[in-house]
């Protein structure tokens, strides 16, 4: 099997395979069909064996490190997407189809001068293939300019705006703009106690995308009021929309199971329950029953079916009434 297993196969460019092997027949039969890497330090970087190819001119080096090389270099061209492959390319000067042949017909001497020519290439075989050789547009020494606060930065860099003041004016601005046409935020607004987790995940998603994100709406706070507050995006945007009270989501949830469990004589297991909900909604803001069919409530808890058992059937009730309060005014 370890036979077929390293037969070549080009037309899906094989160059691993797996053992599964369910009684340690591979353990016990190791020592007979175990296979050396070509590569006898497989660590060792391209680069590494590029330097030592052009600082020895002995042969038997040469028989060490060139395997190791070539290997190197044939393993990356056939795992190499096709940006990768435009980058080797542009560096090689020539098509990578025939590189690995032209590179192993060369004399060691000739190679040498190859990769001097190239120093870009042994670097660029060592790069993952998600990333790309950097290009240098200037060789001057760095000088501090100034230190800015940048509000709705964007992947490029670009920022959305340098005051906090303006920052939570845009947000508020946009709300305004957009309340009558997006009905997850007239939610948010008007009930959020009845807010589901796909309206809240599109509503992150709609505010990421035109640069409002909770981190940086709690950094132009900060900076605006300095206060520190780590409110939810919902209690931003009830804040701006509406001026409700910017308080920390923490606090309002611990305040709402405070309430709830005040409310009534619960049992042992029961206020326990409460507590755990009240830990989960301050990780990920809305606990339904999809959350209560999921994780620790479901291998520690047995799921939404026997949760509702322990409230009596009361469970659904309970979440709205604890949604709810987190969401009363509390001045």
């Amino acid at each position: 099997m370890l036979g077929r297993a390293t037969r070549l196969c080009p037309e899906i460019g094989k160059d691993r395979f797996r053992v599964f092997d369910a009684v340690n027949i591979f353990g016990v039969m190791s020592q007979f069909t175990e296979m050396k890497p070509v590569a006898v330090i497989p660590k060792i970087s391209c680069e590494k064996l590029v330097q030592e190819l052009t600082r020895t001119s002995d042969p038997r080096h040469h028989q060490a490190i060139l395997p190791q090389l070539f290997a190197r270099i044939q393993r990356k061209i056939r795992r190499a997407n096709l940006a990768k492959r435009e980058q080797l390319e542009a560096i090689a000067g020539l098509p990578l189809e025939h590189l690995l042949d032209d590179l192993r017909a060369s004399q060691p001497s000739q190679l040498a001068n190859w990769f001097r020519d190239r120093p870009d290439f042994a670097s660029a075989i060592d790069l993952p293939d998600n990333r790309t050789m950097p290009v240098f547009i200037s060789y001057h020494s760095d000088r501090l300019v100034a230190v800015q606060r940048g509000y709705g930065v964007a992947e490029d860099g670009s920022i959305y705006s340098t005051r906090p003041d303006e920052y939570l004016q845009l947000f508020q601005k946009f709300l305004a703009d957009n309340l009558n046409l997006i009905p997850a935020l007239m939610v948010a607004v008007q009930s959020p106690k009845d807010l589901t987790r796909a309206q809240l995940k599109e509503l992150q998603m709609l505010l990421e995308e035109n640069r409002f994100r909770e981190s940086d709406l709690q950094g132009a706070w900060r900076d605006r009021k300095n206060e520190d507050i780590a409110a939810s995006i919902i209690g931003f945007i009830r804040q701006a929309a509406i001026g409700d009270a910017l308080i920390p989501y923490s606090d309002r949830v611990d305040r709402a199971v405070r309430k709830i469990m005040s409310s009534r004589s619960w049992t042992a297991p029961q206020r326990q329950l409460l507590e755990r909900i009240g830990k989960q909604l301050k990780a990920e803001t809305i606990v339904d029953r999809e959350a209560l069919d999921r994780g620790a409530f479901k291998t520690e808890y047995g799921g939404f079916v026997r949760l509702n058992r322990t409230f009596n059937g009361e469970l659904l009730a309970v979440l709205e009434s604890i949604n709810e309060e987190i969401w009363q005014d509390m001045g």
